[in-house]
């Protein structure tokens, strides 16, 4: 990786922390905390029942605890980690009980702790060169025959090679598939602003083989392809 990626990449995580602690943090809840997806349930549904009665479940990059009514209500206990202190302060404020920690998913450090680890529209904000370093820290962090259930949102092939040769333009370090932008119809140009990461699914399940998992599921739906995985 280039010093300048590097720091650019750097640069990316403290902006995005910052974001979800003072903009996202205080109407989170009120916009996309509340309903949860079709397709999201049901994948969270199939991997409870391929668990063990009342498992320990580690939900990386909770948020504000959307799916935590879910979980506990099919016994589970939740450990909640998120880069951001803003989204867990709310996540707390909802259900106190529940124990958090602040820690970002490239710094996971559970060993053999968590019968799952759930990780739901969270993926998209990891940039490719930390995807397998993320899912070794969910293969580490789960019991032997553990189950991982992510997401990887979904965007369409124009919209990407768009924002790829704006960012060209721009002279940032942007590898393909990655969208740096928030597209302002008041400026001629892209404002980079925020960060997603679009992989291709074959390189995900690649991904996610050669960090120690056997794929069991995979659905798409509600914007997003779904895996559930078992570690071997």
């Amino acid at each position: 990786m280039s010093a300048e990626r590097e720091r650019w990449i750097r640069e990316k995580r403290r902006r995005a922390e910052e974001r979800m602690d003072t903009l996202f943090a205080p109407i989170y809840d009120e916009h996309w905390g509340s309903a949860i997806d079709p397709t999201h349930r049901s994948m969270v549904v199939k991997l409870l029942s391929l668990c063990p009665p009342r498992p320990r479940v580690l939900d990386a990059a909770c948020g504000t605890g959307k799916y935590w009514p879910l979980l506990l209500g099919s016994g589970c206990s939740i450990l909640g980690t998120d880069q951001s202190a803003g989204m867990l302060t709310r996540a707390s404020e909802k259900l106190p009980d529940v124990p958090v920690r602040k820690v970002g998913l490239q710094e996971l450090d559970y060993e053999g702790e968590f019968d799952a680890v759930i990780c739901v529209d969270a993926m998209e904000n990891v940039f490719p060169e930390d995807w397998p370093l993320v899912l070794s820290n969910f293969r580490r962090a789960l019991v032997p025959g553990g189950y991982l259930y992510l997401t990887v949102e979904l965007a369409e092939d124009e919209e990407l090679a768009a924002a790829y040769e704006a960012g060209v333009r721009m002279g940032l370090p942007l590898v393909e598939g990655e969208h740096p932008f928030v597209f302002d119809p008041r400026e001629e140009e892209p404002v980079e602003g925020g960060y997603h990461y679009y992989p291709a699914i074959p390189r995900v399940r690649e991904w996610t083989r050669e960090a120690g998992f056997e794929i069991v599921e995979e659905a798409e739906g509600d914007g997003y392809h779904h895996l559930i995985a078992r570690s071997f």
